[in-house]
């Protein structure tokens, strides 16, 4: 582990939303994934994904991997910063092996490069043994501000919510 890494030490909830479909509270369909970042350089989840979200039985569905891994690795930009918002302008992923359902996962995404307006980033599926089931390089560009609304955040939704609602199971 490298010396910034160790010094951040622990890990602290990034904002939810209500509806998005990867970290919407509220969201009856979707994953309700909550996220925390160390302060310094990763973002992490623990996860299962339920057999709802499988393609072949037993087996996550590969749209379902790879909003994990965009999620996880479009969140790198919050590190210290929770209204900073991009969007994935590319996403090159490898599926390295199956991801099974009901199953406990690690998802973590790491800051590549920040150069302001375009970050590259890095993120990765774990199975419970450390193995990596599947990674993705993203390149991810800032949203306009004419597209972020004026508004107060926390009042739309975006916030951090209690641990009752944060159980990623």
């Amino acid at each position: 582990m490298d010396k910034a890494r160790e010094q951040a030490g622990t890990f602290t909830r990034q904002p939810n939303s209500r509806h998005c479909f990867v970290c919407g509270v509220e969201s009856p369909v979707g994953l309700r994934l909550c996220f925390a970042d160390n302060g310094v350089d990763e973002v992490r989840a623990t996860y299962t994904v339920r057999s709802e979200y499988q393609g072949y039985p037993g087996i996550v569905h590969g749209g379902i991997v790879a909003a994990m891994l965009d999620e996880v690795g479009g969140r790198t930009v919050m590190i210290g910063h929770p209204n900073r918002f991009f969007m994935t302008a590319k996403m090159e992923i490898r599926y390295r092996q199956p991801v099974p359902t009901d199953t406990p996962l690690t998802l973590i995404g790491r800051p590549v490069r920040d150069r302001g307006r375009l970050v590259q980033a890095h993120s990765e599926i774990r199975l419970p043994d450390g193995a990596i089931a599947a990674e993705a390089d993203l390149t991810l560009v800032e949203i306009p501000p004419e597209y972020v609304p004026d508004a107060d955040f926390e009042a739309l939704g975006w916030k951090v919510y209690p641990d009752e609602v944060c159980t990623n199971e």
